[in-house]
């Protein structure tokens, strides 16, 4: 290999060398992009997951609710009936 094959080859290293830098700098942007988005769905979750809750929780209050009120009609109709 004579000094001119050398050099060439050491420009194409060089130039591969580069080429992974970049790819390699563009893979960090695009994952640290991918872990706000990651971050921003969690958050989402979190929230929906919470207002999910909520929606149990009245709920879950509302049919005691009726069901308080069924049972007073219940007892209501059978003293009205009974008596």
């Amino acid at each position: 290999m004579n000094n001119e094959d050398i050099a060439a080859k050491f420009d194409d290293i060089h130039i591969h060398v580069d080429f992974l830098i970049e790819s390699c700098q563009s893979l960090q942007k695009e994952n640290a992009e991918l872990s706000v988005k990651i971050k921003e769905l969690e958050d989402q979750l979190e929230q929906k997951i919470k207002k999910e809750d909520v929606y149990v929780g009245r709920e879950s209050m509302m049919n005691e609710k009726i069901n308080g009120l069924l049972s007073k009609l219940d007892g209501f109709s059978e003293t009205v009936s009974g008596g």
